[in-house]
């Protein structure tokens, strides 16, 4: 009987891209996962040692990740892995395994952390979260506040990765900034370095552009801190604000490396807490975060630009400090 192994090992010796793609489909097929982690080990070395296989390697990772049992998938959510998959892996393995199968399989690390975070905003309960590695700062179950986050969809071949509905433009109003001068501007670094972080992404790794403004007085004041003379602003409920800003962070945008949705939250929650203007006290109460993001009004603008596929426009207002902020990202495929 020929050995797959060693016709696995013909192919990589002959760069066969074509027929080691082919060869992780009918192990797919035949759910030799075994045999495809060993294909997968293979084509990392022959990677290492110089040779153009990462295609290979890296497909038999994502399908890994995706359909694996739980023992076997774990293997490959390491760092450095899945450098090219649709996803991040640690979001990937989330979709169709539990943590309780997954959480004596990672070592007690950073990655473990992302599955465990990923895991629960699909709805699983993490026992003894304080055992968890305590790498993001965000709580490993949802909060009676939040929104249900719009979440990947990972199949065989591609990915969906939903973004949040908007209010109908029927709701839209027109406003028209203030002439006031620029003296009304503030600076605010903590807000500035909390966007920047959220759609970094877009702006380091893709074609994205960020205006941000942060103003004493409304709307018509932040509107004027970006330079746009009038736009039609949708009034968003506090939740729908928040999955727009978690959505964004999870995004890679039009080019850039998608970071999922558990480190999407958590920098929507940090951007919360530098809005609140006391990020020096950070972390801040579950509740403390629930009770900025209630206090604040927020908007959706469009300044008669054309849809990009990638946008954050985001008008917000502290009535109660009398400031506000203007969010203007905009990531393209062209």
């Amino acid at each position: 009987m020929a050995n797959p192994l060693s016709d696995f090992n013909q192919l990589i010796d002959r760069s066969d891209l074509d027929g080691l793609v082919r060869a992780v489909d009918d192990l797919c097929s035949s759910r030799d996962w075994s045999s495809l982690l060993q294909l997968r080990n293979s084509c990392r070395l022959a990677t290492a040692s110089g040779k153009q296989l990462w295609p290979a390697s890296t497909l038999a990772e994502y399908r890994l990740a995706l359909l694996a049992p739980a023992h076997i998938a774990a293997q490959v959510v390491l760092e450095g892995s899945g450098r090219f998959t649709l996803g991040p892996l640690t979001e990937v393995i989330a979709q169709n395994h539990q943590w309780l199968e997954l959480q004596h399989e990672l070592p007690h690390s950073p990655i473990a952390s992302f599955v465990a975070h990923e895991c629960a905003l699909r709805g699983q309960h993490i026992e003894n979260p304080a055992d968890v590695f305590d790498a993001l700062e965000t709580p490993l179950e949802l909060q009676n506040w939040e929104p249900n986050y719009e979440l990947a969809v990972y199949r065989d071949n591609s990915a969906e990765f939903p973004s949040p509905e908007l209010p109908p433009t029927s709701t839209g109003r027109v406003v028209t900034a203030a002439t006031s001068s620029e003296s009304a501007n503030v600076q605010d670094s903590a807000v500035v370095d909390a966007v920047h972080q959220l759609v970094s992404a877009w702006t380091t790794s893709s074609n994205g552009k960020l205006q941000i403004g942060a103003t004493r007085g409304d709307e018509t004041h932040a509107l004027a801190s970006v330079g746009i003379a009038s736009a039609t602003l949708r009034e968003l409920e506090p939740t729908q604000a928040l999955a727009l800003l978690a959505w964004a962070g999870a995004s890679g945008g039009a080019f850039g490396r998608r970071r999922g949705a558990a480190a999407g939250r958590d920098s929507a929650w940090w951007l919360l807490g530098a809005l609140s203007g006391r990020s020096n006290q950070w972390p801040l109460d579950n509740d403390e975060i629930g009770d900025v993001l209630h206090s604040l009004k927020w908007s959706w603008f469009d300044a008669d630009e054309s849809p990009t596929g990638w946008q954050l426009q985001l008008m917000i207002v502290d009535y109660q400090r009398g400031l506000s902020w203007a969010i203007n990202a905009r990531d393209s495929v062209a």
